[in-house]
C-alpha cells in the first residue's frame, strides 16, 4: 500500500519558514471557522427548530463560490496571491463581527443570512489564493510531503474548533463570543501571511480577463483526466455524504447529546483525519495511490450509512471517526495531484474549479440534506447519502479506468 524509502523524511516541509507561517495562520483561521460551523448551526436550530434553515446555511454560502470562484482564480494567476488572502481576511472579519451584533441583539435571520453571503465571498477568494501559496513555500519534490502536513493541520484545527465552539456556547449559553473569536483568528491569519516572503518564484498569467481565460482550467482539467476523476470522486462523496450539516439534528434529537456532545461529533471526523494523516506523513509515499482513493471514499459512503441509521453516540462517535480517516486520503492525494500536474499560470483557476466542484458540493450537499431531511427525516438523508456515495464510486472505477491504474503521486505514472 505504501512504498519503502529509507531516506523518507518526515518533516521535509516543515523545515521551510515560509510553510510554517502558512500553516500555522491556515490553522488558526481554521479553529475559527469551524467554530463558526458550530455556533452558526446551534444558533439557528435553537432559534427556528427547522432542517431546512440549517440546509440555508449552505445555500447562502454556495451561490458567491458558484458566480466568483472562477474570476477569482483568474485574479489570482495574475496578481500578487498573497494580496488577495488578505482582503479576503478582511471581508471575513466584517462579517464575523457582524455575525457577533446580530447574535448579542437577536437581529433578523435575513441579516444572519446576509454575512454567511459575505463569508461565502470571501472564501470565494481566499480558497484559490491561499490553496496556490504553497508552491511559493517549498520546492516542487516535497509538493506530497507538504499537502499531507496542510491536511494535517486543518484536520487538527477542525478538532479544536468544534469542540471549542461547542464548549465556549455551552459555557455563555450564546455564540455571540464565537463570532468575535472568529474575527481575532481571520486577523492573525493576514498578518502571518504578510510574513511570506515568497521568494520561490512562480509563473505568472498575462491574459487578460476574457470569458476563454475564465475557462481554462475547465480545459485543462478535461485533458487530465485523473484529476478529473479525483475532483468527480470528492464533488460526489460530499454532496450526497453530507453527515455534518445534520449534527445539530442528530445531537439533540436522535443522540441527546447536547451543545457539548455536538462539539464531539463535529470534531469525531476530524481526530480520524488528524491521526491517518500524522502516519501517512510519517510514512514513505503511496505505491497505488489511484486503488487507494476508490477504497477510501467507498468506505467513506459506507460509514455514513452506519452513522445515518445508528442512534448510539458512541457508534455514531467512532463512525465519525472512520469516515474522518477515510477521507483524509482522499483529500491528501487529490491535493497532490493538483500540486504535481498543475502549471504555475493555471494555479489559481484549477484550485477555483476545484472549489466549485468539491466546496459548493459540500454547500449544496447541506442544503440538499436539509431539505431531504424536511421531507423524509434526517435517518433517510444520511443514510441513502452514504449508499449513494459507494455507488458513485463504482461509476468513476468504470469510467476511469486511469484512476484504477494510479501509481506513485510523484512519479505520475499509472500501473
Amino acid at each position: 500500500m505504501i512504498d519503502k524509502d529509507s531516506t523518507h523524511d518526515p518533516y521535509r516541509a516543515l523545515r521551510f519558514r515560509d510553510f510554517r507561517f502558512l500553516l500555522i495562520g491556515s490553522f488558526i483561521v481554521t479553529v475559527g471557522d469551524q467554530m463558526v460551523n458550530v455556533a452558526i448551526g446551534w444558533e439557528l436550530y435553537e432559534r427556528t427548530g427547522s432542517a431546512l434553515a440549517l440546509g440555508g446555511i449552505g445555500l447562502v454560502q454556495v451561490i458567491p463560490i458558484i458566480v466568483l470562484s472562477l474570476p477569482a482564480g483568474h485574479l489570482v494567476d495574475r496578481f500578487n496571491r498573497k494580496h488577495i488572502v488578505i482582503a479576503a481576511q478582511a471581508l471575513l472579519i466584517l462579517a464575523s463581527l457582524g455575525l457577533m451584533e446580530l447574535s448579542l441583539t437577536h437581529g433578523s435571520l435575513l441579516l444572519i443570512y446576509g454575512c454567511l453571503l459575505l463569508i461565502g465571498i470571501a472564501v470565494a477568494f481566499n480558497s484559490p489564493a491561499s490553496s496556490t501559496l504553497i508552491p511559493q513555500t517549498v520546492p516542487e519534490s516535497i509538493f506530497e510531503n507538504a499537502a499531507t502536513w496542510e491536511s494535517s493541520a486543518w484536520q487538527l484545527a477542525a478538532v479544536l474548533g468544534p469542540a471549542l465552539g461547542g464548549f465556549v456556547i455551552a459555557l455563555f449559553h450564546s455564540a455571540t463570543l464565537v463570532y468575535g473569536l472568529n474575527a481575532g483568528t481571520a486577523l492573525t491569519f493576514a498578518v502571518l501571511i504578510l510574513m511570506i516572503r515568497g521568494e520561490r518564484r512562480v509563473e505568472r498569467s498575462s491574459e487578460i480577463t476574457t470569458l476563454g481565460s475564465l475557462l481554462e482550467g475547465l480545459r485543462f482539467l478535461r485533458s487530465t483526466q485523473v484529476i478529473l476523476a479525483a475532483i468527480t470522486l470528492d464533488l460526489f462523496a460530499v454532496l450526497l455524504g453530507g453527515a455534518t450539516s445534520l449534527l445539530p439534528i442528530y445531537a439533540k434529537d436522535i443522540l441527546h447529546a447536547g451543545p457539548t456532545g455536538l462539539g464531539w461529533l463535529r470534531a469525531a471526523p476530524s481526530i480520524g483525519a488528524v491521526c491517518i494523516s500524522f502516519f501517512i506523513a510519517h510514512a514513505p509515499p503511496f505505491k497505488k495511490a489511484g486503488r487507494i482513493l476508490l477504497c477510501s471514499v467507498a468506505g467513506f459512503g459506507i460509514a455514513t450509512f452506519i452513522f445515518g441509521v445508528s442512534r448510539s453516540f458512541w457508534l455514531s462517535l467512532l463512525m465519525l471517526l472512520i469516515l474522518g480517516a477515510l477521507d483524509s486520503i482522499s483529500v491528501i492525494i487529490r491535493s497532490t495531484l493538483l500540486l504535481t500536474r498543475t502549471p504555475d499560470a493555471l494555479r489559481g483557476r484549477i484550485s477555483a474549479v476545484n472549489y466549485i466542484f468539491v466546496g459548493a458540493s459540500n454547500e449544496l450537499g447541506g442544503f440538499e440534506s436539509g431539505l431531504v431531511a424536511q421531507l423524509f427525516g434526517p435517518i433517510v438523508a444520511v443514510a441513502g447519502g452514504g449508499i449513494g456515495t459507494v455507488l458513485v464510486v463504482l461509476f468513476v472505477a468504470l469510467l476511469w479506468p486511469e484512476m484504477r491504474r494510479l501509481g506513485a503521486l510523484s512519479e505520475g505514472k499509472l500501473l
